[in-house]
C-alpha cells in the first residue's frame, strides 16, 4: 500500500480529527482535496465509509465499500463494510449480508468480527442454532470476554442474551 505524502496526508488526517469531531461536511471538505490518485487509498476509503455510515447513507456506503474491497482484498475492512452496508440498502437485507460475508470467513479465519456478525444475521434471520455456531466461532477468535461484553449489548443477539449471559 503506498503511503500518502503530504499534503494529501494532512487532508486525510484533517478529515479524520473532523470525524472524530463529529463535523462530516469538514471531513468531506479535506477528502475533497485529496489529490485524484490518492482518493482510492484505503484509509481514504476507510474515511469515506464512516462518514457514510454517521449519515446513514448505506447506497454510497456499499460503492464505498466495494471500492475499498477492491482496493485491498487481503483486508477483512471491505467484507465487512460491504455486509453491513447491504444489510441497509434498500435492495439488501440480512440475507444479501449474510451471502456477501460467509465467504470472508475462508479468507480470514482468526477475524472475530466476521463470525460474530454471521452470527448477528443469523440470529435475526431466526437460525438460532447457526447463530450460536458462529458465536462460538467469534469466540475461538476474539476470545469470551470480548466477545461476551460485544454480546450483551447487541439487541441482533438478543434471542440469545440468556445463553450469553450463563457463558
Amino acid at each position: 500500500m503506498q503511503t500518502l505524502e503530504p499534503p494529501d496526508s494532512h487532508h486525510l488526517s484533517a478529515a479524520v480529527g473532523w470525524i472524530e469531531l463529529g463535523n462530516m461536511p469538514e471531513a468531506k471538505a479535506e477528502l475533497n482535496r485529496l489529490s485524484p490518485g490518492t482518493r482510492t487509498h484505503p484509509d481514504a476509503l476507510e474515511a469515506w465509509w464512516v462518514i457514510r455510515a454517521e449519515e446513514k447513507d448505506w447506497s454510497n456506503g456499499l460503492a464505498v465499500a466495494n471500492t475499498l474491497l477492491e482496493a485491498c482484498p487481503q483486508s477483512p475492512t471491505g467484507w465487512l463494510h460491504r455486509a453491513y452496508a447491504l444489510r441497509r440498502v434498500e435492495e439488501g437485507g440480512l440475507k444479501a449480508a449474510w451471502d456477501a460475508l460467509l465467504p470472508a470467513f475462508e479468507k480470514f479465519p482468526g477475524e472475530s468480527t466476521i463470525p460474530y456478525n454471521l452470527s448477528c444475521y443469523a440470529c435475526q434471520m431466526g437460525q438460532l442454532e447457526e447463530a450460536r455456531t458462529w458465536l462460538q466461532r467469534a469466540v475461538k477468535a476474539g476470545g469470551i470476554e470480548t466477545i461476551k461484553r460485544m454480546a450483551l449489548r447487541d439487541t441482533d443477539l438478543k434471542p440469545l442474551w440468556d445463553e450469553i449471559n450463563g457463558i
